[in-house]
């Protein structure tokens, strides 16, 4: 019985020292944090181990880091990872989607993202564009005849529409002469003719009876328009004055116009067609909404792809501007002893704990030993 007692006592000595001991030897990796002394003598063992070690430990993960977990190699195989680029793909679009469907003007989202720009700077700005080109292209074509300037695309259709504004102008002209108001145009004219010629005039009507002269001249003057010579005649004036018209130079045929007359025109046109104020109280959905298919759909998948690809052969040289391994250094060393022992506790709490289970074990085993050994030599 006596026997049996030792060997317990001496297994509970031994695992109470095992565990404490163990248990110790964790808490002074981190603890004390500072340095003790007895008046010029330092007391060993402080501070704790990682204290006295931290700017070694900062490095250390730094290089860690670096060298074994953030490397170029292992992120540009992320990168380049389909699935990777298709929850990119995903989470953009997710994102992007309310934006091609707001309901809000363009001119809130320009404010919201202090982009400095409103309908009177463009205003501004294109009166102040406008103007200068106006003036520069004046300059540089005055003297140059209006054949030369124009475009040859421009002149051949130009001319190629000539026929059809003849055959325009003589329909226009048959129209009114046989209309009721080009009727009685020709009456009037007729009537005043006569009129101004006296006795001429009233012979001539005497001559007619009762017959209007009018009713005479007015089929004439349709079947005149209609004849295919009257036709050519205008066609050719046309093309005549068409091409008196190209050898004009530039500033012969402005300069009736001043600077400011033809950029105030200019600039009235402009705005006109651009409708700046229109476009900023418009919804940004309304302008966005029928390429949304189209982004989403080809336009996005291939600047994922591209900007991953072209990210993925930049990344080294990236990596290496960052310098990440001093970034680790300094953000460890920025770290207070405190938050250390909790990095490191969170991290590997459960194995400290078998670390001190098994000093107990080791020591209640040592206990076990040494009470044989007692037994023995007593």
């Amino acid at each position: 019985m006596n026997a049996f007692i030792l060997i317990l006592f001496m297994v509970a000595v031994g695992a109470l020292i095992g565990g404490v001991t163990n248990h110790l030897a964790i808490k002074m990796l981190f603890r004390p944090y500072r340095a003790y002394y007895i008046g010029k003598f330092r007391i060993p063992f402080t501070p704790g181990l990682i204290p006295r070690r931290r700017d070694e430990l900062a490095v250390s993960m730094g290089n860690t880091v670096v060298d074994h977990l953030l490397t170029p190699d292992s992120l540009q195989k992320k990168l380049l990872n389909p699935a990777f680029k298709g929850e990119t793909v995903k989470y953009l679009k997710a994102e992007l989607t309310p934006i091609f469907q707001s309901e809000k003007p363009i001119g809130e989202w320009i404010e919201e993202f202090n982009i400095p720009v409103n309908t009177m700077m463009i205003h501004d700005y294109l009166d102040k564009w406008i103007e200068t080109k106006v003036i520069e292209t004046r300059l540089s074509y005055a003297d140059r005849s209006l054949g030369e300037a124009m475009p040859l695309e421009w002149k051949e259709k130009a001319e190629e529409k000539i026929p059809a504004i003849v055959a325009m102008i003589a329909g226009k002209a048959e129209d009114y002469f046989t209309s009721p108001e080009g009727k009685a145009k020709v009456k009037v004219m007729i009537d005043d003719f006569l009129k101004e010629r006296g006795r001429l005039g009233n012979m001539i009507g005497m001559f007619l009876g009762n017959t209007s002269v009018a009713d005479k001249v007015q089929p004439e003057i349709v079947k005149f328009i209609k004849h295919p010579g009257t036709q050519e005649i205008l066609l050719n004036l046309i093309r005549s004055e068409w091409e008196k018209l190209q050898g004009k130079t530039i500033g012969e045929l402005t300069e009736s116009f001043s600077d400011e007359a033809l950029v105030s025109s200019v600039q009235s046109y402009a705005k006109r067609v651009l409708k700046v104020d229109e476009f900023f109280s418009r919804p940004l959905g309304s302008v966005l909404s029928r390429h949304e298919e189209t982004f989403f759909t080809k336009l996005l998948p291939a600047w994922v792809d591209q900007g991953t690809d072209l990210l993925g052969r930049k990344l080294p040289g990236v990596m290496e501007k960052m310098n990440l391994q001093e970034i680790v250094q300094e953000q460890v060393s920025s770290f207070s002893v405190g938050r250390l022992e909790e990095l490191v506790l969170g991290i590997s709490k459960r194995e400290f704990k078998m670390i001190t289970y098994l000093g107990a074990l080791l020591g209640g085993v040592i206990g076990i030993i040494q009470g044989i050994f007692a037994l023995l030599i007593g």
